[in-house]
């Protein structure tokens, strides 16, 4: 069956390809690609070229609309499809394209959609259609997320600090691949790939996402390192709580063990409402001291899943080997005992504590109902 090519567009003037079918192609060249196939289809050599092709391409992206191309050959009728893949603006952040006999079977198209990370407000913006995609529960969805919120969802996956330099030093020609198996509540598991640009112009300080639907019932399946697994397990037994915490913008990047059960760090606006607006100073300029290779302990006050703030002491660590010098590992220890943990009998955001909301609490209640029944990997 001839598969699918889906040829990335997430930086301006440059495409390449993203995938063929449910294979990576890391960026590669995408007229060699198309070459390729075209070199398997003797009775389009009169008929196509890739210069052809490539128009074709650029005019699905820029004007975002599906092509479909009839190509009368001596050995039978041909068809060209395109269908673009949307981001959140409505820009096209990919062009997947079909070439092949029209008496040949064209292979279903999975879910992909686009998404932005915006520098600014840290926040990965994604359209709704990404609910078509396994690991995202239409109850669950919100029109951003934090990068941390993101990382909770996945499991298998070792390569945070390759995607938080990029994320938060964006460098036009930066670019990521990866494919992550995802499982979050009460939606369905599965794979997805993730191919990202940095970009840093008047559209966007930040990245351009593709997310493709690679879920297979013929991948191997992956599970965590009996390492991980096992310091995960200790560290709940011990009560102690680690995330990575990104200074200069005052907010949580990823957990390293179970997320601590006092502090509301999803279903944001903004990550950085986490801590409270008179201690994020304080943390930014924690940064000149732990670049030293110290260690440094500050309490400060975590947003809590009532409305209010929790007094918390942070034990901070240089993150090793990021080459941006931003990050800190952080041990997390609530100093007030006045404030309930996150419990399954207690019922958590509770009405009127706020005036105004600070995320999206609806969606929050519907994933807290279910969560202390639940412990990602």
């Amino acid at each position: 069956m001839i598969p699918w090519l889906t040829v990335e567009t997430l930086a301006p003037d440059v495409m390449t390809v993203a995938s063929v079918g449910d294979a990576p192609r890391d960026f590669a060249g995408w007229q060699r690609a198309l070459q390729r196939s075209l070199s398997k289809m003797p009775a389009l050599y009169d008929k196509l070229t890739t210069a052809t092709i490539t128009e074709a391409v650029q005019t699905a992206r820029d004007h975002a609309e599906d092509i479909d191309m009839a190509i009368p050959t001596g050995a039978g009728p041909y068809q060209l499809l395109m269908r673009p893949v949307f981001g959140p603006a409505g820009d096209v952040h990919a062009v997947r394209l079909w070439l092949g006999p029209v008496s040949e079977q064209v292979p279903e198209l999975r879910p992909a959609v686009g998404a932005i990370w915006d520098l600014g407000s840290q926040t990965i913006e994604q359209p709704s259609g990404i609910t078509r995609l396994p690991g995202i529960a239409a109850e669950q969805y919100a029109p951003r997320m934090s990068i941390a919120e993101l990382f909770h969802r996945i499991s298998t996956f070792d390569r945070h600090a390759e995607v938080l330099d990029l994320l938060y030093d964006p460098k036009p020609g930066d670019k990521l691949q990866f494919d992550v198996a995802v499982a979050y509540g009460a939606a369905r598991p599965g794979q997805w790939r993730i191919t990202i640009r940095a970009r840093d112009d008047d559209r966007t300080r930040g990245a351009w996402w593709l997310i493709e639907d690679i879920t297979s019932d013929n991948a191997p399946s992956a599970w965590p390192t009996l390492e991980r697994v096992g310091l995960r397990e200790a560290h709940r037994r011990a009560g102690t709580h680690l995330a990575v915490v990104q200074l200069e913008h005052t907010s949580i990047s990823h957990w390293l063990t179970d997320p601590a059960p006092w502090i509301r760090w999803d279903y944001l606006f903004r990550p950085v409402d986490v801590f409270h607006p008179d201690d994020r100073a304080r943390l930014v300029e924690l940064g000149s001291q732990l670049w030293s290779g110290d260690s440094v302990g500050v309490t400060v006050r975590a947003l809590d899943y009532g409305g209010g703030y929790t007094p918390t002491a942070l034990l901070l660590y240089p993150y090793p080997g990021y080459s941006s010098r931003q990050l800190a590992i952080a041990q997390l220890v609530r100093v007030g005992h006045n404030v309930p943990l996150m419990e399954p009998h207690r019922q958590a955001m509770e009405p009127g504590q706020r005036s105004t909301p600070i995320g999206y609490d609806d969606q929050l209640r519907n994933w807290l109902s279910g969560r202390m029944n639940r412990s990602p990997a």
